[in-house]
């Protein structure tokens, strides 16, 4: 299948697409599709190995790894980046990234007052619990802190991406969690554990209790055991579902058994152990896990049974494959064809087994691979939400008024979790426990985020940032001042280079230098048809910035913003 053009494509898709509904919750159909030879969609397949990149490392490669690492590109991380090597810039957005403030209180008015006393500013993580009304503030704190520390990151590093990629993995819906503490504690295993170990982390949510509560695990006991939390861990978490051979029902049953007795403490907010609500007997597993036996435990011991089960799950091969798939697709591409699988995919795992279960060494060979700079991984990616809303306040540098407090702060971060919402991806609010379709159900993942509604609510969100912007009620407008970024760039007035600044930012494929030619005469040069006539007013404005100098770039510069935020080629990365 040769290289199809991915604009005809995507514009075709977007021209035919209908919100459907949505198959069975994490269906995976890979080994499916090897069996019955099934081409890839829309795109050919991409070259390269696990080998280590060694060709160009200019601004096209750049861009490529910060948008799909980071949310946005920005321009000050272009430009630190070609000082950079290729694996000096990955080995940054892989170090650690600094604990940010934990969320506050920005829910304190002239009517309301937190009754534990946490005052405007301060936060509430260490607070007692309150009442509902509290909790309920802090419940869209914490999602609304999130928002901002995904816009404001205050280092070039991989975490906010990777929180996002765990948040999805172990899905838990807010209104579910209903605690706002167990919500941020659940958030933080993600935060702290980004690059981390895969088998701590499981360990960690398997014993959290949101997930405890999100899940049922803490109404499982001896008399009445409930496989929820098993089968997820099973089918989502750890295994997947489609391949054989694979484990049983009975399998599941006895792994709900094995974690009866864990429960949660709303003043600690951490999972312990009841021991009198726990199964003792003897659990034994099937061919697929060697017939294990589980020895039943009482007392306190009973706990150790999970740290059992877990082990006995991590030593399948096929743990380390499945978590790997759902890195690729995150970070590459979606479509895994039986190249991919034997040349990146199970390569990629052995590595995970071999380094015993570590996350930073598997996306660090990815993300220096020839295979991730590879044309045909470049562009083909559909934005998510969060890419759309966040990167465009990252992309644009939209900075909040300085001496701003928390109630004012947190309302423009509220509008922007509402806004994701209508775009299919409100944080801590997935659909299910599988997480957002777009991650998991074939044949369509990515194109899932855009349908006859979302679409154009895109390009509404960007008119709005180009004109008025919004202030949700903190009396000032936010919104993209276009001279801001174009002062950033060495030549701003040469429209021709322009022109190409901007379409580097915004657009996942570049456009032709006739389609550039074009939006240069009808936007910059007010239909006219020499450079001049933009170059001229730009150092007008910038000698006399006054109303009339001012309008006059800033209206042909918002016309060329919106013409290319229109374009189907900035929905992708």
């Amino acid at each position: 299948m040769g290289k199809v053009n991915r604009r005809e494509f995507f514009e075709e898709f977007i021209a035919t697409q209908t919100e459907t509904a949505a198959p069975a919750a994490g269906e995976d159909v890979i080994y499916k599709k090897y069996v019955n030879k099934e081409t890839p969609r829309g795109l050919s397949k991409t070259t390269g190995t696990l080998s280590k990149y060694t060709g160009a490392w200019g601004d096209r490669q750049i861009v490529h790894l910060l948008r799909r690492a980071m949310f946005g590109v920005k321009y000050e991380d272009v430009l630190a980046l070609r000082t950079m090597t290729m694996e000096q810039a990955v080995d940054e957005l892989l170090s650690a990234q600094t604990i940010p403030a934990p969320p506050v209180n920005n829910y304190n008015t002239a009517t309301y007052t937190d009754p534990t006393g946490v005052q405007l500013d301060d936060t509430w993580v260490n607070a007692p619990f309150g009442d509902s009304t509290v909790n309920n503030y802090r419940l869209l704190s914490m999602t609304n802190w999130w928002i901002g520390r995904m816009i404001y990151q205050p280092e070039r590093r991989i975490t906010e991406k990777m929180t996002f990629f765990w948040h999805n993995h172990f899905a838990t819906e807010y209104p579910v969690v209903a605690y706002a503490h167990m919500l941020y504690n659940h958030h933080m295993i993600f935060r702290n554990n980004a690059l981390g170990n895969f088998k701590t982390i499981v360990t960690a949510i398997t014993k959290d209790p949101a997930m405890l509560r999100y899940l049922n695990g803490y109404l499982n006991t001896k008399t009445a055991p409930d496989e929820n939390y098993a089968r997820e861990l099973f089918e989502l978490f750890t295994l997947g579902k489609n391949y054989k051979p694979i484990y049983t029902e009975d399998d599941i049953k006895a792994a709900a058994k094995i974690l009866t007795g864990w429960r949660y403490s709303t003043s600690t907010w951490t999972g312990n152990f009841v021991s009198s609500l726990h199964d003792t007997s003897n659990k034994t597993f099937s061919s697929f896990f060697a017939n294990k036996s589980i020895t039943g435990k009482s007392g306190t011991a009973g706990a150790q049974e999970t740290d059992e089960l877990i082990d006995m799950i991590f030593t399948k091969q096929e743990v380390a494959k499945f978590i790997v798939r759902k890195l690729y697709r995150f970070f590459v591409y979606y479509d895994i064809d039986i190249n991919t699988e034997f040349n990146i995919i199970i390569p990629l795992a052995q590595m995970m087994v071999n380094t015993n279960w570590q996350i930073k060494p598997v996306l660090e060979t990815l993300l220096k691979s020839e295979h991730f700079y590879d044309a045909l991984s470049m562009d083909c990616v559909i934005r998510t939400p969060l890419d759309y809303i966040v990167g465009t306040f990252r992309t644009f540098d939209i900075q909040l008024p300085g001496g701003w407090r928390s109630d004012k702060e947190y309302k423009i971060y509220n509008y922007l979790r509402t806004y994701m919402a209508n775009l299919g991806c409100e944080p801590n609010n997935p659909p299910n426990v599988a997480g957002w379709p777009a991650f998991y159900q074939e044949p369509d993942y990515y194109e899932k985020w855009i349908n006859s509604t979302t679409m154009p609510r895109r390009m509404q969100f960007m008119d709005m940032m180009l004109g008025s912007g919004f202030s949700a009620g903190t009396g000032t407008a936010i919104k993209i001042d276009p001279m801001h970024l174009a002062k950033k760039f060495y030549s701003p007035g040469d429209p021709n280079l322009l022109v190409t600044f901007f379409c580097d930012l915004l657009l996942g494929i570049g456009i032709s230098q006739t389609m550039k030619d074009n939006l240069k005469t009808i936007t910059l040069l007010s239909g006219q048809s020499q450079d001049y006539y933009w170059t001229n007013a730009w150092s007008a404005y910038v000698s006399n910035p006054n109303t009339t100098n001012t309008n006059t770039v800033r209206t042909r510069l918002v016309s060329l913003l919106t013409e290319l935020t229109h374009l189907a080629e900035h929905n992708l990365c």
